[in-house]
């Protein structure tokens, strides 16, 4: 087959139930006001440069698969046809027209140069001339240019992007290695006519090195994540001021529920911090919320934007978070069957937050101190190193200081890590947090579990306040979903908690002179507690309080409780 041969009628098929097939993959027909569209809102969203780099990352694909398929799909001839395929088949789409100038090798940007045929005079023909492009070719009627000029106007560069893409993508899958085109004239910019330039990485110098980044990956990243941090900023006032309007703003500080003055101090603080690119260390007892707090430092940063990577370093084996940590080269140890970049390098741009940082073996407390002075990590198996542009944010519910003392944590690794400390207090010191965090709680399981819940019953929210919660915040998640499961009324009853939770007795604690209780009715609290962890056995419970079970009965009679089981 033949380049030449391919015919549109042919090409063109299309199935009973609707579907559109061209040169045997699925295709679809767009209007070309709609790219047009499209592109003005990339533009107008991200930014000229962005859009650019994604546009013709996007044109790069769709060559690359382009020649891949028509390879498997069609008999052809010769390879030449194969690779001069790509320019008849834009034809074809009504993408652009392809020319080839008379004095080109090619027909289209995705060929080989054809040499001359020797004469006796061709040596002194070509002595003093430069070299032929390795591809060339003219477009006409290009729709970017013409969509671009409609909706943005006159540009001062050349503008079809995704044509370009997509004929460094076609050359590159042809010839087994990047072949980078230009586009030189634009119609777009003012020019008569379009005319893009093909030729490998090697041969194009300097002059490739303007153009080369919107090739790759990482062009667009750095005002995506711009835009990205913005609107995540926009989102956390909107959510702000919303807070604010129905009278909530008291009990959350970015979005983090805290009524308490210690955990509001805290928030605070983590906010502060964010500011600035320091390392920082969170401390607290297992469960208050430590990566919650590393995740708000991370969003009110200006690498917002970034990835947020987080890793519990006492859950991988010390033989493989150094891997996890740093990445491993192929073949560096059993199972290696490939290169693998590590979370440092994964989170470039972003934050890395490391959780029970105390966990980590001395040796790679060493690694990991050097990463942070010189920026650099180097691959598991490598001997070379790679630059890394992070934020380390970690977290222990040890006591660091201690383990110094101990000889089981580098002091200089330490120091380097609590530049600024956080210290998250346990639920059992923010008593009034735990009634606002529980109700939040409660609508966000019930809305993820499908049930319908209108709140707490008063007996078990004053329950709620007499456990201690020794496992903090995350036992009282684990509770309130426990509950929203169980439950068979609109309100979490005090027998949808937990069984440590129902036992626990009112406690004796006096914040202040207004909060001193009358001892009369702080026995009877106590007693009536008692009796219900008990299950209402009053012989259990007059033996648990050391009394006789007549003084006990004549109690319950007096606080109007006789509906129990006298014996055991």
């Amino acid at each position: 087959m033949r380049v030449q041969d391919l015919d549109l009628r042919e090409l063109l098929e299309l199935d009973p139930s609707g579907i559109i097939r061209f040169a045997g993959q699925r295709a679809l027909i767009l209007d070309a006001v709609a790219l047009g569209l499209l592109r003005k809102e990339l533009i107008d969203s991200v930014g000229l440069t962005a859009a650019r780099g994604i546009l013709t990352h996007f044109g790069y694909a769709h060559g690359w698969r382009t020649a891949e398929s028509l390879r498997r799909d069609f008999p052809w001839d010769s390879e030449r046809e194969w690779r001069t395929a790509g320019g008849r088949l834009h034809n074809l789409q009504g993408l652009v027209r392809v020319e080839a100038p008379a004095e080109g090798p090619s027909e289209n940007p995705g060929t080989e140069p054809e040499p001359a045929a020797p004469g006796p005079n061709a040596k002194a023909k070509t002595k003093d001339a430069p070299p032929p492009p390795f591809a060339q070719a003219v477009w006409h009627d290009s729709y970017e240019a013409e969509q671009h000029l409609l909706h943005i106007g006159r540009s001062d560069e050349p503008v079809c992007w995704s044509l370009v893409g997509f004929a460094s993508g076609y050359m590159s899958y042809c010839n087994g290695k990047p072949i980078y085109c230009i586009e030189d004239r634009c119609v777009g910019r003012g020019d008569a006519l379009c005319r893009v330039i093909g030729k490998p990485a090697e041969e194009w110098g300097d002059e490739i090195k303007p153009h080369l980044p919107f090739f790759q990956a990482g062009c667009p990243d750095a005002r995506l994540a711009e835009v990205t941090g913005a609107l995540k900023a926009a989102e956390r006032r909107l959510k702000q001021r919303q807070q604010a309007l129905s009278g909530g703003g008291d009990e959350e500080v970015a979005g983090i529920v805290a009524r308490s003055a210690g955990m509001r101090r805290v928030l605070e603080l983590a906010q502060r911090v964010a500011r600035v690119d320091s390392t920082v260390l969170v401390s607290g007892e297992s469960g208050v919320g430590k990566e919650r707090i590393a995740r708000l430092i991370h969003d009110e940063s200006v690498r917002a934007g970034g990835p947020f990577v987080a890793l519990n370093c006492a859950a991988v084996t010390e033989t493989l978070i150094e891997s996890e940590m740093f990445g491993h080269a192929k073949g560096a140890f059993t199972g290696a069957v490939q290169d693998r970049p590590g979370l440092f390098e994964s989170a470039g741009g972003g934050t890395l937050f490391l959780d029970e940082i105390g966990e980590i073996p001395l040796g790679l407390q060493a690694k990991l101190l050097r990463v942070l002075q010189d920026k650099e990590v180097r691959r598991v198996g490598e001997n070379r190193s790679r630059r890394v542009d992070v934020r380390l944010v970690t977290a222990t519910n040890r006591d660091l200081g201690r383990e110094v003392q101990a000889g089981r944590f580098r002091q200089d690794l330490y120091y380097r890590l609590r530049v600024i400390e956080l210290h998250v207090p346990p639920l059992r010191d923010r008593k009034e947090d735990i009634l606002p965090l529980a109700r939040v709680m409660l609508l966000q399981i019930a809305e993820r579990l499908g049930r319908r819940m209108a709140g707490l019953t008063p007996e078990a929210a004053d329950q709620l306040l007499r456990y201690d919660w020794p496992g903090n915040v995350r036992e009282l998640e684990n509770a309130i979903e426990r509950a929203v499961v169980l439950a068979s009324h609109s309100r979490v009853q005090m027998e949808d908690l937990p069984e440590e939770v129902r036992m626990a007795l009112p406690g004796a604690a006096i914040a202040g002179p207004d909060t001193v209780r009358p001892l009369e009715e702080v026995e009877r609290d106590y007693i009536l507690a008692a009796l219900a962890a008990h299950e209402g056995n009053q012989a259990r419970t007059a033996a648990a309080l050391k009394i006789g079970t007549a003084t006990l009965y004549r109690k319950l009679k007096q606080y109007g409780e006789t509906r129990t089981r006298p014996q055991g």
